[in-house]
């Protein structure tokens, strides 16, 4: 196989595994009844992703598929109770503002949508938190908020990548359906690995400096 029919094949090889994990979390989530079976799917599709990009390519989908969902179904679901109750609170206070002003863009309302841009970027590393480091559930939602709050920088990376894809998703649906929660999962769990690892230093750094 020359160079060009590898690179080719790699190709194929890599768009065939993102749509079957991709269609492996749609399943998954449907065999849950949406309810319970999004978040331990979701949870399982961020695994696999994080050893892909650990240099774990050769791993068999399915099986570890379902190995992550059966074993952090309740633990994540758990996560999903909590995730959905401050999006509920998020969505009333919306429709509270708009039962009573037409107006959303006034100064009034806007720690509301301060915070509603915190809980997106907060989601950002959720999922990477949550299958990264062996923690509570509590102290999985407390690392998540610290790592966003001090790596900006690598939060406006996944932003910039994320965007251009999801308004490629609106001009093409077809392509979320196919790719839209892989893909997804690669750009944040990429990025998230990357301010993982500059906490790490840090935290190392400051190991060694207080031993000194």
């Amino acid at each position: 196989m020359n160079a060009t029919s590898s690179f080719i094949y790699n190709i194929v090889d890599w768009i065939t595994k993102f749509a079957y994990l991709n269609l492996l979390w749609i399943l998954f989530t449907l065999l849950g009844g949406v309810i319970f079976g999004f978040f331990p799917s979701t949870v399982s599709m961020f695994a696999i992703v994080r050893e892909w990009l650990k240099g774990e390519t050769d791993i068999s989908l399915f099986s570890t598929f379902w190995k992550h969902y059966r074993d952090e179904f309740f633990k994540s679901n758990l996560l999903g109770v909590f995730v959905s109750l401050v999006s509920v609170v998020i969505a009333l206070d919306i429709l509270y503002i708009k039962s009573t002003t037409n107006e959303l863009l006034t100064w009034t309302y806007l720690p509301l949508f301060a915070f509603m841009l915190l809980f997106i970027m907060f989601l950002c590393y959720l999922f990477p938190s949550f299958v990264h480091f062996d923690l509570k559930l509590w102290q999985v939602i407390k690392n998540s908020f610290f790592i966003m709050l001090i790596n900006p920088i690598t939060t406006l990376l996944i932003f910039l990548c994320l965007l251009p894809f999801f308004y490629l998703v609106s001009l093409l649906p077809a392509i979320g359906f196919i790719f839209g929660g892989s893909i997804y999962a690669f750009i944040s769990m990429r990025f998230s690995l990357h301010a993982f690892q500059k906490v790490s230093e840090k935290q190392q750094a400051l190991k060694v400096s207080n031993e000194i």
